[in-house]
């Protein structure tokens, strides 16, 4: 059975059920140019700007939404992460499309056809090879920097290791691009120390970076304070942290790190105690530095990673069998936020959960600790991962909007690799102006759509340039 295509289904006015959010959309959300302040884009790729070329490498290469979508459809791996060719995996993308209607694929599949392709017949086995060589003409030609500027992105935030030499932005920033590309420090690998092979060869990455050699402790936090250092002096604005489970905060004293340290250069296997006392100070030295630099910490708090054993040995980390976790984060988010906004040190931070069933959790928490000194100092963050969807989204803009304030939301972001995923933020756009218009026709808030169009402008960019402190372009 196919979907007819009589007629487009990406129309001006998708998702858009009243007058009232039409106006909002179309007068004050449309023309906002995109700040993507979380995204796992490739900056050598800008930087080195060549034309992107095929469909199947922009759109299935490392999306795991994609992958998850045809394994339930009943694709075979070599179609998804295997030695198929790049036309027979689009095909088998396009038989799984029509079967992911109610899952956000089917809409961002089709407001990703239709913005960077004017394409409105919907993706099906009927029309994937027209779709196939169309979008593929385009993207000889196009290139990353002109795909973010096809889409207003003004700004993009990627994901970096500590160790990274950042010379793609560098030619980013010396070069004519509408995009500004910043780097982001994850931190993540500085906290493996259970793993004496893996955490050996990071410290002696680490090493070469730095030029000196890591034999202790106090080694290490040199070594952390040049790369924070590095990455400030070109333009870094915020860190990361994704390690599964919930915060590290057990009682710990600085000597007993240190000993601990030693312990792991001596190749001492740690207790898991042990384990613990370090990542717990290594969190806390992290964020002192953030703060001391006026950098915002995001924490993307709750997957548990590499449920399919079998998978992972065949296609690797990031093969998509990750999930929700159902770990509880109260106690330590409390603690840790606690402590260091007791001593004056806690700086601007986002927190992701995955669980929807935390929403309130970490929607409260972050009320707890706001200051003064700005406006959403403490950010819960938009809808992650599996929560990036319509429901998902009008569930985290209600929570924050009934326990925080919607009005300071430094808003969506992408989380994504694909030059291709830039409408998630019109999608985003849309569920807002239409749930403030839903309000507005239920007498809910006031009727002014000036008052209603301002914040809902301030959501989608003034609040992140703001929060920041981006120089606009």
């Amino acid at each position: 059975m196919m979907l007819t295509n009589s007629k487009a289904f990406i129309t001006d006015n998708f998702l858009l059920r009243s007058k009232e959010a039409e106006i909002l959309y179309h007068d004050y959300a449309k023309g906002m140019p995109i700040i993507d302040y979380h995204n796992h884009l490739s900056a050598k790729q800008i930087a080195e700007n060549k034309p992107v070329g095929n469909i199947t490498k922009a759109w299935l290469s490392e999306d795991h939404y994609k992958w998850r979508g045809m394994r339930a459809h009943g694709i075979d791996e070599a179609y998804i992460t295997g030695t198929a060719s790049l036309k027979d995996k689009f095909t088998k993308w396009g038989k799984t499309v029509p079967f992911t209607l109610r899952n956000p694929l089917f809409h961002w599949t089709q407001l990703e056809l239709k913005r960077y392709f004017d394409i409105d017949t919907i993706l099906q086995p009927d029309t994937a090879d027209d779709i196939y060589e169309k979008a593929n003409t385009i993207l000889a030609q196009k290139t990353p920097a002109q795909l973010l500027e096809q889409m207003k992105v003004e700004l993009v935030c990627t994901t970096d290791d500590p160790t990274d030499s950042l010379e793609y932005h560098k030619q980013i920033a010396a070069g004519n691009f509408y995009t500004k590309v910043l780097p982001t420090f994850r931190s993540d690998n500085f906290f493996f120390i259970e793993n004496t092979v893996t955490f050996t060869a990071y410290l002696d990455k680490l090493d070469a970076c730095v030029n000196f050699s890591i034999d202790s402790l106090d080694s290490l936090f040199k070594a952390i304070d040049e790369r924070i250092d590095f990455f400030d002096e070109h333009g870094c604005k915020l860190s990361d942290y994704g390690i599964t489970g919930p915060l590290y905060v057990v009682d710990y004293t600085e000597d007993e790190v240190t000993e601990i340290f030693k312990k792991f250069l001596s190749k001492i296997t740690l207790t898991e105690d042990e384990i613990a006392k370090y990542r717990t100070y290594i969190l806390f030295y992290l964020s002192r530095k953030y703060h001391e630099k006026g950098w915002a910490q995001q924490f993307h708090l709750g997957p548990i990673r590499n449920n399919n054993k079998r998978l992972v040995e065949q296609c690797g980390a990031d093969a998509g069998c990750d999930s929700i976790g159902d770990y509880s984060f109260a106690e330590s988010m409390s603690k840790f936020f606690g402590q260091l906004d007791y001593e004056n040190k806690l700086t601007k931070t986002i927190c992701y959960n995955l669980n929807p069933a935390h929403n309130e959790v970490f929607a409260s928490m972050m009320g707890n600790f706001n200051t003064g000194e700005l406006p959403g100092k403490m950010q819960w963050g938009s809808s992650w991962w599996y929560l990036d969807q319509k429901d998902g989204i009008e569930k985290q803009l209600n929570t924050l909007s009934n326990i925080g304030l919607l009005s300071h939301f430094v808003g969506m972001l992408t989380d994504s690799r694909s030059f291709l995923s830039f409408p998630r933020h019109e999608y985003f756009r849309r569920i807002l102006c239409d749930l403030i218009a839903d309000d507005v026709q239920k007498g809910l808030v006031p009727n002014d759509m000036a008052f209603l169009g301002k914040i809902v402008q301030d959501i989608c960019y003034n609040n992140a340039m703001n929060y920041f402190k981006f120089d606009s372009n």
